[in-house]
C-alpha cells in the first residue's frame, strides 16, 4: 500500500500513542526479564489508560496541515525524518519535564549500554535542567570524575560547539566517544565567577557496582557496600557480598550510594527486600491520576545489626530510594541532602520495533514508605556531614604566572587547595600575600618543583593532582568517618 508522504506524520505520531499501550500488553507485573529494554528509570508496571480526546482526528488534522504548509511551501530544503522527530520532540519539551526523551536507535543503543557491563565515554550521568545539560554525577572512578567534574555541573560548549538547542540525546552524543579520544568541556559551576574547560579523555567505563571491604571500629568488624549504580547484575552482586560480609561475622553495615546517579528500579527493590519488613511498604508509586499503590516485601524482621547510608549530592533516583527507605525505617543517613529525582521512566519502542526508537516518558512518581515526594527537594540526611573544603574546590586556571600581590578567582582556589593538603596560607580570599608565597614555595620544595614562590601552571597542576590522589585515597573521607564513628552510637 503506498501512502502520501502528508500522511506519515500522523502515523508516527498515532504509532506513539498506540506504542504506549501495545509496549505493555505482554508485561506481568514486577517481571524485570520480560522488560529487556529497561532503562535506568523504569517501572514494570501496567499504566491506567487515561481518556483521549476525542477530538484528537481534528487535532492530528492540525499537525497534518502543519507538516503540508512546511513540505510544500517552506523556502529552503525539508528533512522528512528530521521533521517528524522535531514533532514527537515538540511534544515532549511542552512537558517540562527533563527526563522525557525521544531517542533515536543509536541514542537508544547507547542508553542501553550503561545498564550492561561497560560503555565508552567520559562515565557521568547527565540531565536536561533549565534548557542546560546538567551533571547529575560522575561515575566513581571514572574520566569525569577524575577530572573534577560534579553534580549540577552545566556543560555549555563539547569542542567548542555550543549545546544551545540541542536535546538531551543530541548533547550526550556529542559528548561520548571512544575510548582514547579527548574531549574538551566547557563547564559553568556555581560559586565560579565564569566558565571553565576541562579536558578528558575517554575510557571505558566498567559497570563494576558493588565494592565490599571490612574495617575495625571499635573493635568490631563492619561491613561497608559501595554501590556504584543499579545495573542488572547489581542486586545479586550485592546479595552475594552481603551475604560473604555476614559469613564472616559483620556486626555493623555502612551502604555507602554517594555519587551513585541511579539505575534500574527492579534491582534496588531487590536490595530493599534485604532490609524493610513487611508491616511497611518499601516503596509506593503514584500515577498520573494521582491512584496510589503500595509495595511490599516478606521480610519479618529488620537486620540484627545496625545499619546506616552515606549519601551526597550525587545519590540521585534509586539511591534516593534506597537511602529514604532505610531512613524511614529507623537507619541514620549520613552527609549532605540527595539530588532529588522523584520520577520513574520507562522506555516504550515507537512505531516500528525494528527501527529501535523509543520514548522515554516519565509515567509515575515515587514516594518513600511514610508517602513522602522527594522530588526536587533530595532526601536531608539524619546526621549531617560535608567533605573538606577542598573536595569541593574549582580548578586552578593559569594563563598567566600569579604572585605576590597578586588578587584572583584561582589565587582563592589555589588556597583552599593548599590549606587542605596541609600548606598553610592563612587566608582563602584571592589574594597572594606573603604567607600565600611561603605556603606555594613550600609545596614546590616538597614536591621537586622549582621553587619560586610564584604560582604557574606547573605548580597548578600538581596541586589540583595532589587533590584528587588525597581525595581518592579516602584519607579525607569525613563522611565515611562520621558514617563509621555514629553506626554503634
Amino acid at each position: 500500500m503506498n501512502f502520501k508522504k502528508r500522511d506519515i506524520v500522523l502515523f508516527v505520531l498515532l504509532a506513539f500513542f498506540i506504542g504506549l499501550l501495545g509496549a505493555y500488553t505482554g508485561l506481568k507485573l514486577f517481571q524485570p526479564e520480560a522488560q529487556p529494554n529497561a532503562t535506568t528509570e523504569s517501572i514494570d508496571i501496567l499504566p491506567n489508560n487515561k481518556k483521549t480526546s476525542q477530538n484528537l482526528d481534528d487535532e492530528m488534522d492540525k499537525v497534518k496541515q502543519a507538516y503540508e504548509l512546511i513540505d510544500q511551501n517552506y523556502v529552503g530544503e525539508v528533512e522528512e525524518g528530521q521533521l517528524l522527530e522535531g514533532a514527537i520532540d515538540g511534544m515532549l519539551e511542552t512537558l517540562d519535564d527533563p527526563y522525557s526523551s525521544f531517542m533515536t536507535s543509536d541514542a537508544t543503543e547507547k542508553f542501553n549500554e550503561q545498564i550492561q557491563s561497560s560503555f565508552q565515554g567520559i562515565g557521568a550521568e547527565v540531565s536536561m535542567v533549565e534548557g542546560k545539560v546538567t551533571i547529575v554525577a560522575p561515575i566513581k572512578d571514572s574520566p569525569a570524575e577524575k577530572a573534577g567534574l560534579r553534580p549540577n555541573d552545566q556543560i555549555l560548549q563539547v569542542d567548542a560547539e555550543e549545546l544551545d538547542g540541542l536535546n538531551l540525546n543530541e548533547a550526550v552524543e556529542q559528548i561520548r566517544g571512544e575510548k582514547g579520544s579527548e574531549v574538551t568541556l566547557l563547564v559553568d559551576r556555581k560559586g565560579s565567577s565564569e566558565p571553565f574547560e576541562v579536558q578528558i579523555t575517554r575510557d571505558e567505563i566498567p559497570i563494576e557496582t558493588v565494592y565490599a571491604e571490612i574495617e575495625e571500629v571499635d573493635g568490631k568488624k563492619t561491613g561497608i557496600l559501595d554501590l556504584r549504580t543499579f545495573s542488572e547484575t547489581t542486586s545479586k552482586e550485592f546479595d552475594e557480598e552481603l551475604t560473604r560480609l555476614e559469613e564472616e561475622g559483620i556486626e555493623g553495615l555502612v551502604i555507602d550510594v554517594r555519587g551513585n546517579p541511579g539505575g534500574l528500579l527492579d534491582s534496588v527493590e531487590e536490595i530493599l527486600y534485604e532490609f524493610v519488613p513487611s508491616n511497611i511498604p518499601y516503596l509506593q508509586i503514584e500515577d498520573g491520576e494521582g491512584k496510589i499503590e503500595e509495595h511490599y516485601t516478606d521480610l519479618a524482621e529488620k537486620k540484627d545489626y545496625p545499619i546506616n547510608v552515606v549519601t551526597d549530592e550525587g545519590s540521585a533516583s534509586a539511591s534516593e530510594i534506597l537511602a529514604v527507605a532505610l531512613k524511614e525505617i529507623g537507619y541514620d543517613t549520613v552527609g549532605t541532602t540527595t539530588f532529588g529525582k522523584g520520577t520513574v521512566q520507562q522506555a516504550v519502542p515507537l512505531g516500528d520495533q525494528d527501527e529501535g526508537n523509543t520514548i522515554k516518558l516519565t509515567f509515575y512518581k515515587w514516594l518513600s514508605p511514610e508517602g513522602n515526594w522527594i522530588n526536587d527537594d533530595g532526601v536531608e540526611p539524619t546526621v549531617e556531614q560535608e567533605q573538606p573544603a577542598f573536595f569541593h574546590s574549582n580548578p586552578i586556571q593559569v594563563k598567566d604566572t600569579f604572585s605576590y600581590d597578586d588578587t584572583n578567582e584561582n589565587i582563592e582556589n589555589a588556597q583552599v587547595m593548599l590549606q587542605g593538603l596541609g600548606f598553610d596560607t592563612e587566608r582563602e580570599d584571592g589574594y597572594f600575600d606573603k604567607n600565600t608565597e611561603k605556603a606555594v614555595r613550600s609545596f614546590q620544595e616538597e614536591h621537586d618543583l622549582d621553587a619560586t614562590g610564584q604560582l604557574d601552571e606547573e605548580t597548578a597542576g600538581a596541586i589540583e593532582a595532589k587533590v584528587v590522589e588525597i581525595i581518592r585515597s579516602g584519607e579525607e573521607d569525613l563522611q565515611l568517618q562520621k558514617a563509621l564513628e555514629v553506626l554503634y552510637k
